[in-house]
Protein backbone atom coordinates (compact mmCIF):
# COMPACT_ATOMS: atom_id res chain seq x y z
CA UNK A 1 0.00 0.00 0.00
CA UNK A 2 2.89 2.13 0.69
CA UNK A 3 4.43 2.19 -2.84
CA UNK A 4 1.01 2.85 -3.99
CA UNK A 5 0.84 6.60 -1.98
CA UNK A 6 2.23 9.59 -3.42
CA UNK A 7 3.99 12.17 -2.08
CA UNK A 8 2.67 15.95 -1.08
CA UNK A 9 3.58 19.10 -2.62
CA UNK A 10 6.49 21.02 -1.76
CA UNK A 11 7.74 21.62 1.16
CA UNK A 12 6.35 17.86 2.11
CA UNK A 13 8.72 16.53 -0.16
CA UNK A 14 12.11 17.37 1.26
CA UNK A 15 14.80 14.67 0.92
CA UNK A 16 15.99 15.27 3.92
CA UNK A 17 12.62 14.71 6.18
CA UNK A 18 13.02 12.02 8.75
CA UNK A 19 9.46 10.62 9.19
CA UNK A 20 6.13 10.46 7.17
CA UNK A 21 2.98 11.45 7.70
CA UNK A 22 0.19 9.65 5.39
CA UNK A 23 -3.16 11.26 5.38
CA UNK A 24 -6.73 9.26 5.28
CA UNK A 25 -6.43 9.35 1.21
CA UNK A 26 -3.13 7.64 1.28
CA UNK A 27 -1.22 10.88 0.10
CA UNK A 28 2.69 10.90 2.01
CA UNK A 29 3.94 13.85 3.80
CA UNK A 30 7.89 14.17 4.10
CA UNK A 31 8.40 15.92 7.42
CA UNK A 32 10.66 17.06 9.94
CA UNK A 33 10.32 15.88 13.76
CA UNK A 34 11.59 19.26 14.72
CA UNK A 35 9.22 21.81 12.99
CA UNK A 36 6.05 19.40 14.32
CA UNK A 37 7.18 18.69 18.03
CA UNK A 38 8.20 23.14 18.63
CA UNK A 39 4.35 23.45 17.06
CA UNK A 40 3.38 21.37 20.00
CA UNK A 41 3.52 18.35 22.52
CA UNK A 42 1.01 16.27 20.83
CA UNK A 43 3.50 15.46 17.94
CA UNK A 44 6.33 13.82 19.86
CA UNK A 45 3.79 12.07 21.50
CA UNK A 46 2.33 10.95 18.31
CA UNK A 47 6.00 10.02 16.88
CA UNK A 48 6.60 8.10 20.08
CA UNK A 49 3.01 5.85 19.61
CA UNK A 50 3.74 2.70 17.92
CA UNK A 51 1.90 2.14 15.25
CA UNK A 52 0.15 -0.38 13.11
CA UNK A 53 2.70 -3.01 11.54
CA UNK A 54 2.14 -5.13 8.12
CA UNK A 55 3.19 -9.01 8.45
CA UNK A 56 6.89 -9.37 9.10
CA UNK A 57 7.89 -6.14 9.91
CA UNK A 58 8.16 -3.88 13.00
CA UNK A 59 7.46 -0.75 11.74
CA UNK A 60 5.61 0.89 8.21
CA UNK A 61 8.52 1.97 6.47
CA UNK A 62 8.67 3.47 2.72
CA UNK A 63 11.65 4.97 1.48
CA UNK A 64 13.85 4.63 4.70
CA UNK A 65 11.41 6.66 6.88
CA UNK A 66 8.77 5.32 9.18
CA UNK A 67 5.35 5.96 7.89
CA UNK A 68 2.69 7.10 10.66
CA UNK A 69 -1.11 7.06 9.42
CA UNK A 70 -3.05 10.22 11.05
CA UNK A 71 -6.95 10.58 10.09
CA UNK A 72 -6.60 13.87 8.32
CA UNK A 73 -6.87 13.94 5.00
CA UNK A 74 -4.62 15.94 2.17
CA UNK A 75 -6.35 19.15 2.39
CA UNK A 76 -6.50 19.56 5.91
CA UNK A 77 -3.12 18.08 6.82
CA UNK A 78 -1.44 20.40 4.12
CA UNK A 79 -2.84 23.38 6.03
CA UNK A 80 -1.65 22.15 9.43
CA UNK A 81 1.41 21.28 8.86
CA UNK A 82 1.52 25.09 6.87
CA UNK A 83 1.19 26.52 10.03
CA UNK A 84 3.57 24.11 11.64
CA UNK A 85 6.04 24.95 9.54
CA UNK A 86 9.35 28.45 9.57
CA UNK A 87 7.98 31.16 7.16
CA UNK A 88 11.21 30.35 5.39
CA UNK A 89 9.99 27.28 4.42
CA UNK A 90 6.18 27.26 3.89
CA UNK A 91 3.97 30.54 4.09
CA UNK A 92 0.93 30.42 6.42
CA UNK A 93 -2.28 29.04 4.26
CA UNK A 94 -4.97 31.54 3.54
CA UNK A 95 -8.13 30.44 5.50
CA UNK A 96 -10.92 31.61 3.07
CA UNK A 97 -13.14 28.88 2.35
CA UNK A 98 -15.35 28.19 5.18
CA UNK A 99 -15.84 23.80 4.81
CA UNK A 100 -11.79 23.74 5.15
CA UNK A 101 -11.84 25.90 9.00
CA UNK A 102 -14.06 23.26 10.42
CA UNK A 103 -11.91 20.39 9.44
CA UNK A 104 -8.71 22.22 10.01
CA UNK A 105 -9.91 23.27 13.49
CA UNK A 106 -10.82 20.19 14.57
CA UNK A 107 -7.04 18.84 13.75
CA UNK A 108 -6.30 21.75 15.26
CA UNK A 109 -7.71 20.91 18.80
CA UNK A 110 -6.66 17.43 18.14
CA UNK A 111 -2.68 17.80 17.95
CA UNK A 112 -3.34 20.71 20.81
CA UNK A 113 -2.21 23.61 18.12
CA UNK A 114 -3.23 26.89 20.16
CA UNK A 115 -1.74 29.16 17.54
CA UNK A 116 -3.77 27.67 15.01
CA UNK A 117 -6.95 27.35 16.54
CA UNK A 118 -6.22 30.93 17.21
CA UNK A 119 -6.01 31.58 13.59
CA UNK A 120 -8.98 29.80 12.60
CA UNK A 121 -10.56 31.28 14.85
CA UNK A 122 -9.43 34.84 13.23
CA UNK A 123 -10.57 33.80 10.24
CA UNK A 124 -14.20 33.16 11.09
CA UNK A 125 -13.68 36.82 12.09
CA UNK A 126 -13.12 38.18 8.25
CA UNK A 127 -15.88 40.35 6.55
CA UNK A 128 -15.49 38.12 3.08
CA UNK A 129 -16.89 34.95 5.53
CA UNK A 130 -18.90 36.00 8.23
CA UNK A 131 -21.21 38.41 6.12
CA UNK A 132 -21.57 35.61 3.38
CA UNK A 133 -21.76 33.09 6.18
CA UNK A 134 -22.96 34.36 9.65
CA UNK A 135 -25.16 31.24 10.50
CA UNK A 136 -22.21 28.57 9.43
CA UNK A 137 -19.39 30.83 11.18
CA UNK A 138 -21.33 31.06 14.54
CA UNK A 139 -21.57 27.34 14.32
CA UNK A 140 -18.00 26.46 14.07
CA UNK A 141 -17.15 28.99 16.37
CA UNK A 142 -19.64 27.62 18.61
CA UNK A 143 -18.07 23.81 17.98
CA UNK A 144 -14.42 25.73 18.58
CA UNK A 145 -15.66 27.32 21.92
CA UNK A 146 -14.83 30.74 20.45
CA UNK A 147 -16.33 33.06 22.37
CA UNK A 148 -16.03 36.18 20.62
CA UNK A 149 -16.61 35.04 17.40
CA UNK A 150 -19.44 33.30 18.65
CA UNK A 151 -20.68 36.40 19.81
CA UNK A 152 -20.00 38.81 16.83
CA UNK A 153 -21.05 35.51 14.22
CA UNK A 154 -24.72 36.07 16.14
CA UNK A 155 -24.96 39.76 15.42
CA UNK A 156 -24.49 38.85 11.54
CA UNK A 157 -26.76 36.45 11.67
CA UNK A 158 -29.69 39.07 12.38
CA UNK A 159 -29.08 39.94 8.68
CA UNK A 160 -30.56 36.59 7.66
CA UNK A 161 -34.23 35.52 8.61
CA UNK A 162 -35.08 34.47 12.05
CA UNK A 163 -36.07 30.66 10.83
CA UNK A 164 -32.45 29.72 8.77
CA UNK A 165 -32.59 27.22 6.15
CA UNK A 166 -31.03 23.74 6.93
CA UNK A 167 -27.15 23.82 6.47
CA UNK A 168 -24.95 21.01 6.66
CA UNK A 169 -23.15 22.20 9.65
CA UNK A 170 -25.98 22.53 11.69
CA UNK A 171 -24.95 18.82 13.15
CA UNK A 172 -22.29 20.61 14.49
CA UNK A 173 -24.53 22.36 17.53
CA UNK A 174 -27.03 21.36 20.02
CA UNK A 175 -30.34 22.07 19.45
CA UNK A 176 -30.36 24.21 23.08
CA UNK A 177 -27.68 26.43 21.22
CA UNK A 178 -29.82 26.67 18.00
CA UNK A 179 -32.43 27.62 20.75
CA UNK A 180 -30.32 30.43 22.42
CA UNK A 181 -29.46 31.97 19.19
CA UNK A 182 -32.83 32.07 17.67
CA UNK A 183 -34.20 33.22 21.10
CA UNK A 184 -31.43 36.19 20.58
CA UNK A 185 -32.94 36.80 17.05
CA UNK A 186 -36.38 37.28 17.93
CA UNK A 187 -35.73 39.16 21.06
CA UNK A 188 -33.79 41.65 19.15
CA UNK A 189 -36.06 41.59 16.46
CA UNK A 190 -38.87 42.11 19.32
CA UNK A 191 -36.85 45.05 21.06
CA UNK A 192 -35.92 46.94 17.57
CA UNK A 193 -40.01 47.10 16.79
CA UNK A 194 -40.92 48.54 19.69
CA UNK A 195 -39.21 51.37 18.44
CA UNK A 196 -42.26 52.19 15.77
CA UNK A 197 -44.35 52.65 18.83
CA UNK A 198 -42.74 55.24 20.28
CA UNK A 199 -41.64 58.37 18.11
CA UNK A 200 -39.89 59.99 20.96
CA UNK A 201 -36.32 59.44 19.46
CA UNK A 202 -37.57 61.22 16.18
CA UNK A 203 -38.62 64.45 17.74
CA UNK A 204 -35.82 64.51 19.87
CA UNK A 205 -33.28 64.36 16.79
CA UNK A 206 -35.29 66.64 14.79
CA UNK A 207 -36.34 69.07 17.63
CA UNK A 208 -39.04 70.35 15.96
CA UNK A 209 -41.50 69.99 12.65
CA UNK A 210 -38.98 72.71 11.31
CA UNK A 211 -36.11 69.93 11.58
CA UNK A 212 -38.15 67.91 9.63
CA UNK A 213 -40.17 69.73 7.14
CA UNK A 214 -39.96 67.16 4.53
CA UNK A 215 -41.85 64.45 6.56
CA UNK A 216 -44.24 66.15 9.03
CA UNK A 217 -46.01 68.68 6.57
CA UNK A 218 -47.82 71.31 8.82
CA UNK A 219 -51.34 72.82 8.65
CA UNK A 220 -52.20 75.76 7.20
CA UNK A 221 -52.53 77.26 11.00
CA UNK A 222 -49.27 76.00 11.70
CA UNK A 223 -47.23 77.70 8.85
CA UNK A 224 -49.17 80.93 9.40
CA UNK A 225 -47.93 80.82 13.04
CA UNK A 226 -44.36 79.93 11.29
CA UNK A 227 -44.57 82.88 8.95
CA UNK A 228 -44.88 84.77 12.11
CA UNK A 229 -42.04 84.00 13.91
CA UNK A 230 -39.53 84.62 10.98
CA UNK A 231 -39.22 81.06 10.08
CA UNK A 232 -38.49 80.82 6.28
CA UNK A 233 -41.46 78.53 4.65
CA UNK A 234 -39.77 75.41 3.60
CA UNK A 235 -42.78 73.77 5.51
CA UNK A 236 -44.75 75.22 2.64
CA UNK A 237 -47.09 72.07 0.86
CA UNK A 238 -49.01 73.77 -1.33
CA UNK A 239 -47.26 72.32 -4.20
CA UNK A 240 -46.83 69.01 -2.21
CA UNK A 241 -49.06 66.03 -4.47
CA UNK A 242 -48.35 63.92 -2.10
CA UNK A 243 -51.06 62.42 0.64
CA UNK A 244 -50.82 62.76 3.85
CA UNK A 245 -51.01 60.18 6.51
CA UNK A 246 -54.98 59.41 8.17
CA UNK A 247 -53.74 57.11 10.54
CA UNK A 248 -52.10 58.47 13.09
CA UNK A 249 -49.87 55.84 13.87
CA UNK A 250 -46.43 57.90 13.65
CA UNK A 251 -47.55 61.61 14.19
CA UNK A 252 -44.95 63.80 14.60
CA UNK A 253 -44.98 67.18 16.22
CA UNK A 254 -48.85 67.07 16.19
CA UNK A 255 -49.41 66.88 12.92
CA UNK A 256 -49.97 63.52 10.23
CA UNK A 257 -46.69 62.96 8.06
CA UNK A 258 -46.62 62.10 4.27
CA UNK A 259 -47.78 58.69 3.35
CA UNK A 260 -45.01 57.68 1.81
CA UNK A 261 -43.04 58.30 4.76
CA UNK A 262 -45.95 56.23 6.95
CA UNK A 263 -45.53 53.08 4.15
CA UNK A 264 -42.17 53.47 4.79
CA UNK A 265 -42.92 53.07 8.42
CA UNK A 266 -44.83 50.44 8.23
CA UNK A 267 -42.89 48.08 5.58
CA UNK A 268 -39.51 48.31 7.16
CA UNK A 269 -40.13 47.67 10.57
CA UNK A 270 -42.35 44.94 9.77
CA UNK A 271 -39.07 43.82 8.24
CA UNK A 272 -37.13 44.56 11.18
CA UNK A 273 -38.79 42.12 12.71
CA UNK A 274 -37.55 39.63 11.10
CA UNK A 275 -33.96 40.67 10.29
CA UNK A 276 -33.15 43.62 13.03
CA UNK A 277 -30.48 45.49 11.16
CA UNK A 278 -28.53 47.85 8.84
CA UNK A 279 -29.31 46.20 5.93
CA UNK A 280 -32.42 46.31 6.29
CA UNK A 281 -33.22 49.91 6.42
CA UNK A 282 -30.76 51.03 3.82
CA UNK A 283 -32.93 48.61 1.48
CA UNK A 284 -36.36 49.94 2.61
CA UNK A 285 -34.56 53.58 2.41
CA UNK A 286 -33.19 52.99 -1.49
CA UNK A 287 -36.80 51.42 -2.13
CA UNK A 288 -38.48 54.53 -0.91
CA UNK A 289 -36.82 57.21 -2.58
CA UNK A 290 -36.90 55.32 -6.01
CA UNK A 291 -40.74 55.57 -5.18
CA UNK A 292 -40.94 58.67 -4.49
CA UNK A 293 -39.16 59.90 -7.08
CA UNK A 294 -41.27 58.65 -9.63
CA UNK A 295 -43.79 60.96 -7.65
CA UNK A 296 -42.33 63.83 -9.85
CA UNK A 297 -43.77 65.75 -6.91
CA UNK A 298 -42.51 69.04 -6.56
CA UNK A 299 -42.17 69.40 -2.92
CA UNK A 300 -40.73 66.14 -1.94
CA UNK A 301 -38.82 64.32 -5.38
CA UNK A 302 -36.29 66.96 -5.16
CA UNK A 303 -34.64 66.37 -2.35
CA UNK A 304 -35.67 62.90 -1.29
CA UNK A 305 -32.82 60.98 -1.21
CA UNK A 306 -30.79 63.48 1.06
CA UNK A 307 -33.53 63.77 3.28
CA UNK A 308 -33.64 59.49 3.50
CA UNK A 309 -30.09 58.93 3.81
CA UNK A 310 -30.40 61.38 7.06
CA UNK A 311 -33.22 59.53 8.55
CA UNK A 312 -31.98 56.00 7.72
CA UNK A 313 -29.11 56.85 9.35
CA UNK A 314 -30.54 57.94 12.67
CA UNK A 315 -32.77 54.98 12.51
CA UNK A 316 -29.87 52.56 11.69
CA UNK A 317 -28.16 54.05 14.78
CA UNK A 318 -31.37 53.16 16.85
CA UNK A 319 -31.20 49.27 15.35
CA UNK A 320 -27.48 49.45 16.60
CA UNK A 321 -28.04 50.36 20.22
CA UNK A 322 -30.99 48.37 20.88
CA UNK A 323 -28.92 45.20 19.11
CA UNK A 324 -26.55 46.13 21.58
CA UNK A 325 -28.48 46.44 25.09
CA UNK A 326 -30.51 43.60 24.29
CA UNK A 327 -28.82 40.00 24.66
CA UNK A 328 -25.25 41.55 24.49
CA UNK A 329 -24.06 38.47 25.82
CA UNK A 330 -24.18 35.03 24.64
CA UNK A 331 -22.24 33.20 27.38
CA UNK A 332 -20.38 30.19 25.98
CA UNK A 333 -19.40 28.22 29.03
CA UNK A 334 -19.74 25.24 30.70
CA UNK A 335 -21.86 26.06 34.07
CA UNK A 336 -20.08 24.34 37.26
CA UNK A 337 -23.29 22.42 38.86
CA UNK A 338 -24.68 22.73 41.66
CA UNK A 339 -25.34 26.04 41.53
CA UNK A 340 -28.62 27.52 43.26
CA UNK A 341 -28.56 30.84 41.54
CA UNK A 342 -29.07 29.58 38.14
CA UNK A 343 -32.48 27.94 36.92
CA UNK A 344 -33.12 25.22 35.49
CA UNK A 345 -33.83 26.61 32.00
CA UNK A 346 -30.26 28.06 32.07
CA UNK A 347 -29.13 24.18 32.37
CA UNK A 348 -30.44 23.40 28.64
CA UNK A 349 -27.45 21.99 27.00
CA UNK A 350 -23.85 23.05 27.47
CA UNK A 351 -25.14 26.07 29.80
CA UNK A 352 -25.28 28.42 26.55
CA UNK A 353 -27.04 31.35 28.12
CA UNK A 354 -28.69 34.89 27.15
CA UNK A 355 -28.59 37.86 28.98
CA UNK A 356 -30.87 40.21 28.50
CA UNK A 357 -30.54 43.78 29.73
CA UNK A 358 -33.74 45.02 28.52
CA UNK A 359 -35.75 42.12 30.15
CA UNK A 360 -33.35 41.57 33.11
CA UNK A 361 -33.81 38.30 33.24
CA UNK A 362 -31.73 35.07 31.86
CA UNK A 363 -33.61 33.32 29.39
Amino acid sequence: MSEDSAYAATPFDHAKADIILRSSDDIDFRVFKLFLTLASPSFETLFDIPQPTEPGNDQEMKDGLAVIRVQENEKTLDTLLRFCYPCTLAEDPKLEVLEDLVDVLEAARKYSLDTIERKVHQALSNPKIIEAEPLRCFVIARRGHAREETLLAAKYTLTQPLIPSWFEEISLITAADLLALLTYHQTCGNAVYALSNDMSWIQSHYGSSQGCPWLSKESKKSRMESKKKGYDSENDDSSCRCARSTTGTYSLFKSQPLKWWEDFMVETFAALRDKPCRVTVESFAAKTVQSVRARNCPTCSVNISEHMRDFSELLTRKVDEVVSEVCSVIVVRKISFPNPDISPLDRIGDGVLISCRLCCQMI
